[in-house]
């Protein structure tokens, strides 16, 4: 009887996504972008550029809302202007670390800040207050069948060109000098980083509509700095990374259907909780090692 109520309790809870055809394109497009983003946030994290994400994310914003401006609510236009004014993004705060004295993430978090009041501007001054709630923080219960498709081929093609890039972006992160020095006519490490960006940008795109401009970074990063605390090696904090964002996909999309909140933040909550969990009893977290402090004291 037991048995059979806990069963039922199950089945109540998942139920969602059985019944609903919105709940099931929310489950595959988050679930995706776990796969792709989230080793992403693994080798920013290793580059020591975690914020490097964060400020892309704000700064695709005014190509998103010039993509809206144009097309509307058009997935393609807003998702075409997002990735443009991305690299575009980027590429002035390399080009101005390079030919001024500020660094990189100094000129990156000026560019960035006003990138994302131009591009609320933009869309406050020919758009509705719900518009620009859509796109700032998303609506992953709202993925139609084009957005879902977007997701899908952003992240088929990104694990695919990260499984390509692998060697080269290890080398890239731990000795760009080794693979500058050792390339013998093939490509150098600043070829590899500006791959690398692209794919953070294409990502952060796809993951706009799903959790918005402001959140999409969150499915990227959380999961990465906590798999951090659990893995001292690449390879497993890669898959820790993607299995931590899809616990946070399935259990947000969930807490949010049956509470009524936001499914953006709500997935991002839950990476938040794991990431919490992950401080006080991963390997590299505060219990392990106050425990083992403790013993070698005794």
């Amino acid at each position: 009887m037991d048995m059979q109520v806990g069963a039922s309790a199950w089945e109540l809870l998942f139920a969602p996504f059985s019944e609903f055809a919105f709940m099931r394109r929310a489950l595959v497009a988050t679930l995706a972008l776990s796969i792709s983003s989230a080793p992403l946030g693994v080798f920013l994290t290793l580059r020591r550029m975690s914020l490097f994400g964060d400020a892309l994310s704000h700064a695709v914003l005014p190509g998103v809302a010039i993509g809206y401006l144009v097309g509307g609510l058009s997935l393609s236009a807003m998702a075409l202007g997002g990735v443009l004014a991305g690299m575009v993004v980027a590429g002035i705060a390399g080009a101005v670390s390079r030919f001024t004295t500020l660094k990189e993430d100094a000129s990156l978090a000026a560019i960035y800040l006003v990138a994302l009041a131009l591009g609320v501007t933009l869309i406050s001054a020919q758009g509705t207050q719900l518009d620009l709630l859509h796109i700032l923080f998303g609506s992953a219960l709202g993925v139609d069948q084009a957005g879902l498709l977007l997701v899908a081929g952003v992240a088929t093609v990104s694990v695919l060109a990260l499984a390509g890039m692998y060697r080269a972006l290890v080398l890239e992160t731990f000795d760009p000098v080794f693979l500058n020095a050792n390339r013998r006519g093939g490509l150098g490490a600043w070829v590899w980083q500006q791959g690398f960006l692209m794919l953070v940008v294409v990502n952060l795109v796809a993951g706009f509509q799903t959790l918005g401009t402001l959140m999409a970074v969150g499915l990227m990063m959380l999961p990465a700095v906590s798999a951090r605390l659990w893995h001292d090696t690449l390879p497993a904090q890669l898959i820790n990374a993607s299995i931590q964002a899809a616990l946070a996909s399935v259990a947000g999309l969930l807490l949010s259907y049956h509470f009524d909140t936001p499914s953006g933040p709500t997935i991002i909550g839950c990476a938040g909780a794991l990431y919490v969990t992950s401080l006080l009893v991963a390997p590299g977290g505060w219990l392990p090692r106050w425990w083992n402090t403790q013993h070698r004291v005794a």
